[in-house]
């Protein structure tokens, strides 16, 4: 067993190692070191809890530690990165009903006993505790069914839903102030603990209701605020339990997940708290109509407009990880590069179902980090780019933000790559994005449609450019 001081030591370790685990994840070259701060931070964090003087090491605690881990190692092993996003709404639901679990826990059978103002204190971080966790638990699992395809990717909304909401905030609230003075029924010893299962009913029914209410074109930044909800839940749970590094920790994924939401938002031109709260993908204006046709192109034409062309975007999108096309868009980007073409990617900063989601496959393929642009370092040259390649993008590239004001992404931030000379789009089919609205870019005179697996059209294409 190690003393009070050891632990103590190991919080401070974990918690710095953590701070630059965050550090590391803001620059793809150091985003591996920075993973693996992260791992042996945490890994210090349960030894030192598990080993720490006020853990009593059951029969049950280390079976179940070593079953946990198991099963998260087959998972990790298992996942493709397209069901990443997934995966983290998965995990997010975790913390959410983990909080839950404490905090009723601590209602029945408290650590000691608490009174006067440390029993207000200790009631009021209970039921914080709760109420975040159960919204965030049940907002993940939501979130979780929408990128799945298990649930519709468009908003469910119901009549007065603003009313709903703010209806049943209101009554946790008159709840929460009933728990904290006492009043209700008594159940085994412990008065009013109704009112906390009241209340946790209640924050599942907001949770799961703010979530289906939120269109599939702000999912991603839907599942950067549960990250930041999930968070702020550790960080009560931290304050329950005394353990200062789960309050740390709590609230470092809390402030930068809400953070990475802001930001988001700004790039899509939304409004953070209308997004949180369900307030886009409502509207039932009718759509501006969309004139032309699409045109199919093949593989000959493409690889004839790639040997002429000297600028040269390729824009990636959830279609190329879902056809795992990154490595045969990295040897393409190889072969042409060394045919003196200036070849470069342009990242929407919600480009796939997650933030970095493009950014990590890219890596992946070994695609050089300097030819990997940001929205705001490339949009200025679509004018003067020769061919654009959209592999798999849909509603990042849809002029619909800027010239329909009625559609559901309008005053969204896109890359505007119909400003280029051609346009190549690699495409199974004639379907929508997921915010299941049309794009205009596919009826374009500049705009050809390269349908198929991305992976096999490009595979095919590298049969027709030599290295």
């Amino acid at each position: 067993m190690l003393s009070t001081e050891l632990v103590t030591a190991a919080y401070i370790g974990s918690s710095v190692l953590f701070i630059l685990s965050l550090g590391g994840l803001s620059n793809q070259e150091k985003a591996k070191r920075g993973v693996w701060f992260g791992i042996v931070g945490m890994a210090i964090a349960i030894l030192a809890t598990v080993l720490g003087p006020e853990m009593s090491l059951s029969q049950y605690l280390i079976p179940s530690l070593i079953v946990g881990s198991i099963i998260g190692l087959i998972v990790a092993q298992r996942v493709q990165m397209t069901g990443m996003p997934e995966l983290v709404a998965a995990l997010h639901s975790f913390v959410g009903l983990a909080a839950v679990f404490i905090g009723l826990n601590q209602e029945i059978n408290p650590m000691k006993s608490y009174f006067g103002a440390d029993k207000v204190i200790h009631d009021t971080e209970v039921f914080i505790g709760v109420f975040i966790g159960a919204i965030t638990f049940t907002g993940s699992v939501i979130a979780y069914g929408k990128l799945a395809g298990s649930i519709t990717g468009k908003a469910v909304i119901l009549p007065g839903r603003h009313f709903l909401n703010i209806l049943m905030v209101v009554v946790c609230l008159v709840l929460g102030w009933m728990y904290l003075n006492d009043l209700g029924w008594t159940y085994l010893d412990q008065t009013s603990i109704w009112t906390l299962l009241a209340m946790t009913l209640i924050a599942f029914v907001i949770g799961a209701h703010l979530v289906l209410a939120i269109g599939g074109a702000d999912m991603p930044v839907v599942v950067s605020m549960l990250n930041s909800y999930s968070g702020w839940a550790a960080a009560a749970t931290g304050f329950m339990l005394g353990n200062d590094l789960l309050i740390v920790t709590g609230a470092l994924v809390g402030s930068s997940g809400a953070i990475l939401s802001y930001i988001m938002c700004k790039a899509m031109n939304r409004n953070f708290v209308s997004v949180i709260l369900g307030g886009w993908g409502g509207g039932g204006e009718p759509l501006a109509d969309i004139e032309g046709e699409m045109v199919a192109t093949d593989n000959d034409s493409v690889a004839s407009m790639l040997e002429n062309a000297k600028e040269i975007i390729i824009v990636p999108g959830y279609g190329m990880a879902v056809a795992q096309a990154q490595s045969s868009i990295s040897e393409l980007t190889k072969r042409l590069r060394n045919k003196g073409k200036n070849v470069r990617f342009a990242i929407h900063p919600v480009a796939g179902r997650l933030p970095g989601h493009m950014n990590v496959l890219l890596a992946e393929a070994k695609v050089p980090y300097d030819i990997v642009l940001e929205m705001d370092e490339i949009n200025e040259d679509f004018p003067k780019t020769d061919v654009v390649i959209v592999v798999g993008s849909n509603d990042i590239v849809n002029p619909a933000a800027q010239d329909d004001p009625n559609s559901p992404i309008a005053g969204m931030p896109v890359l505007e790559v119909w400003k280029a000379k051609d346009v190549i789009i690699s495409k199974r089919g004639k379907g929508t994005g997921y915010s299941g609205i049309e794009n205009p870019l596919f009826y374009k005179e500049n705009s050809r449609m390269l349908y198929g697996d991305a992976k096999k059209s490009v595979d095919e294409l590298l049969t027709k450019i030599s290295s």
